[in-house]
Parts: C-alpha cells; sequence; structure tokens
C-alpha cells in the first residue's frame, strides 16, 4: 500500500535538491566558520551566502539574522531574551492562547519566575481582536508574541494590523511564522515585526535548524553562553551544512512561491469537493478566508478523533490532530478549547489535514474516497 501524506504541517520530506546540495556540504565542507585558515573561510563564505538567502527571502538583512536549532529555540530565544533583557523595564508580556507551545510554555514559564503575562482570547475563528491587544498594552509591556498562521487551524492573524498598533510602544513585537514560511509571502517590513521565527523542516529542508529574525537596534539576553558565533548572540559551532541545505530549500521555495500557494489551494479544493460528492458532512475550523492555503482543519460529526486516526493510518493515510491523545483518553486540542469552549463536539471530531509540495491531486483525492468509506462505514 502506497501511503498518502497528508501532514506537511508536522514536518515535509526534504526536497532532493537539499539532499544533493547537503550531502555535498557534508563531504566537502567540514570547516569550523570562525576558524582563520583557509578551510575554515571557505565555510564562513558558506555560511554567510546562505544567510543571505536566509535574510532576502524576509526583506531582512543578513546582520539581523541569528541562526538556531529550529523554531523552538527560535520563539524561546525571542521570548526568554527578551525577558531577560527588559526586565527592569517591566514585566508584562502579551501573547495569545491558540500559540504553539514553544510560545505557551516559555510564557508559562516566566509566569512561574514573576513575570505578568496576558493570553488573548480569540474568536470562533480563531482570530484575535486587535481591540482586545489594544486595552491590554500597559506601560510595563514589554514584549507582544502573535503567531502568524496557527499550526492547527491555518488561521492568519492581523500581524500588519498589530505591528502599526505597536509602532507607538516601546514593546518588542514577535510573530511565531515557522508554519506560514514557505506557504505565504513574508516582509518583515511590511509586517513592522522586530522579531520572527523560523523552522528549515517546514519547508522541505533539513530538520534542526532555523533561524530568528532580530531587528537591528534590539538587545536580546542570549540563552546560550560559550563562544561568540552568532555575533555574539548564539554560542555553538554553526551547523554549516544545515544552514546550506536550508537555503536551497528558502530558494526553491521563494523561486515558486505563488505557484505553491496556488497549488496548495487547488490540491484544498480537490480534497474538500471530493469529501462533499460523496455527501460526507463537515465543519472548517477556522477562517475560511484569512488562512494558510496548506492546512485544512475539519469538525466531521459522529466521528471520534482517537479512533479515526488510526483508521486513516490502517488506510494508509497520515493526518494529525492538535489532540494529546493517550489510552483510553484525550486531552483536547488547546487551539480548539479557546475557539469554542470546553466540552463541545469539535473537540472530540475534528483533524488537521495539511498538503506539500509532493502531493498530487490525485492522491487527495484518492485520500478522499478513503476518509468517505471510513466516515459511511463502507
Amino acid at each position: 500500500m502506497t501511503r498518502i501524506y497528508l501532514d506537511h504541517a508536522a514536518t515535509t520530506p526534504m526536497a532532493d535538491e537539499v539532499i544533493k546540495t547537503l550531502t555535498e556540504e557534508m563531504n566537502n565542507e567540514y570547516g569550523n566558520a570562525s576558524s582563520i585558515h583557509q578551510t575554515g573561510r571557505k565555510a564562513r563564505k558558506k555560511l554567510d551566502e546562505a544567510r543571505n538567502i536566509l535574510a532576502a527571502s524576509i526583506g531582512a538583512h543578513e546582520t539581523e539574522i541569528t541562526i538556531t536549532s529550529g523554531g523552538t529555540e527560535a520563539d524561546n530565544f525571542a521570548i526568554f531574551g527578551t525577558a531577560y533583557a527588559r526586565k527592569n523595564e517591566g514585566k508584562h508580556i502579551i501573547t495569545t492562547q491558540i500559540e504553539h507551545h514553544a510560545v505557551l510554555h516559555a510564557c508559562e514559564q516566566l509566569e512561574r519566575e514573576g513575570f505578568d503575562i496576558t493570553y488573548l482570547p480569540v474568536n470562533r475563528e480563531g482570530i484575535v481582536d486587535v481591540n482586545d491587544l489594544k486595552n491590554a498594552l500597559r506601560e510595563d509591556t514589554i514584549l507582544v508574541s502573535i503567531m502568524y498562521g496557527n499550526n492547527e487551524v491555518g488561521t492568519i492573524q492581523p500581524i500588519s494590523e498589530i505591528g502599526e498598533l505597536l509602532k507607538e510602544h516601546p514593546a518588542y513585537f514577535h510573530t511565531d511564522a515557522v508554519q506560514a514560511y514557505g506557504g505565504a509571502n513574508l516582509n518583515v517590513n511590511d509586517l513592522q515585526v522586530d522579531l520572527l521565527s523560523v523552522s528549515s523542516h517546514k519547508i522541505n529542508g533539513p530538520k534542526g535548524i532555523g533561524f530568528l529574525f532580530q531587528r537591528k537596534g534590539l538587545h536580546l539576553k542570549p540563552l546560550f553562553y560559550g563562544g561568540q558565533q552568532e555575533r555574539k548572540r548564539r554560542a555553538g559551532t554553526e551547523n554549516v551544512p544545515a544552514v546550506v541545505g536550508f537555503a536551497k530549500a528558502v530558494e526553491l521555495k521563494q523561486q515558486n512561491l505563488e505557484t505553491t500557494i496556488n497549488f496548495y489551494n487547488e490540491l484544498r479544493n480537490a480534497f474538500l469537493v471530493q469529501l462533499e460528492s460523496k455527501g460526507i458532512e463537515y465543519t472548517i475550523n477556522g477562517s475560511q478566508e484569512k488562512v494558510l492555503p496548506h492546512v485544512i482543519n475539519l469538525s466531521i460529526p459522529k466521528t471520534d478523533v482517537e479512533t479515526f486516526l488510526i483508521q486513516l493510518d490502517m488506510a494508509g493515510i497520515d493526518a494529525s490532530s492538535g489532540s494529546a491523545c493517550s489510552a483510553g483518553s484525550i486531552d483536547p486540542s488547546h487551539v480548539l478549547v479557546a475557539m469554542y469552549g470546553e466540552n463541545t463536539p469539535e473537540l472530540r471530531n475534528s483533524i488537521r489535514f495539511s498538503f506539500g509540495i509532493n502531493n498530487t491531486i490525485e492522491q487527495v483525492t484518492e485520500a478522499a474516497n478513503k476518509i468517505s468509506k471510513i466516515i459511511l462505514g463502507s
């Protein structure tokens, strides 16, 4: 049985060109980019070239890019780095109830350390009200962290509008763009963000590598101590092959971004049309207009997410849920709880499908047919 992978929001397979680039770098470039000899200088040149590509992809300068081990570290660096650098100015941070756990758990830890965190609510489409943010701002607010696009339901937040609001406020503005990068056109100057997190493995690049955009002039307290790599922001010998592989994945995405976005929309539409043709009842969780094109979260009546995921797996379909499943119990998705409240049917019958560049119309149509058979019991 050939499996159909519809879980690209979790991770993506590496592109062939990225694998080739990564392998070549691992074979040929083994130098430490901090060494002054020729081998080290060659590694430094490759690192600098890759950093320029990463920076250009979001309209930033290469000096504003700090290489990290991925999105989680980038989020943590933005949050803890700001909190510890600015704690004498204030201890109030604003985020939302639907952030990735890399943000939420970081904020919860800061609460234990005496910081005051405001968790903004969202509406039933998963969108933050900018007025709620405006009302939550205080003189001692040092950071606002609101994700660009949600990883579970795909809803896009009004980031540029929030950036405009914060222009006259001293708080740093961070956005977790891990899920959006490669599926949306991002420019840090248009968005007016100070900090932006990205991860390679969401765009068909290597795992274990990402970056944090840190606008020039902003000070963050480093999380790691050691050498003076990354302009003294992040100690540790740089993983040059992975960075170069990441840059190759970025180049591929940037060259075909609009085509990719249109393709994701085609896959999404074909998938839903096929479900409808089989008479499947569903509701889309999240906004149908302000949404990442590759993510769709469906509430399907009379299904149970735990059982459904097992049935999909047995049918050769990879999908996922925001719910944390364990034997005989389920911890509902915090995103859906924020959108719908406690004890609503959506918490038990919702599942996420997410598309990628390797999918085809035939695949998503076949997946919809298999899903229909499971739901209809035929």
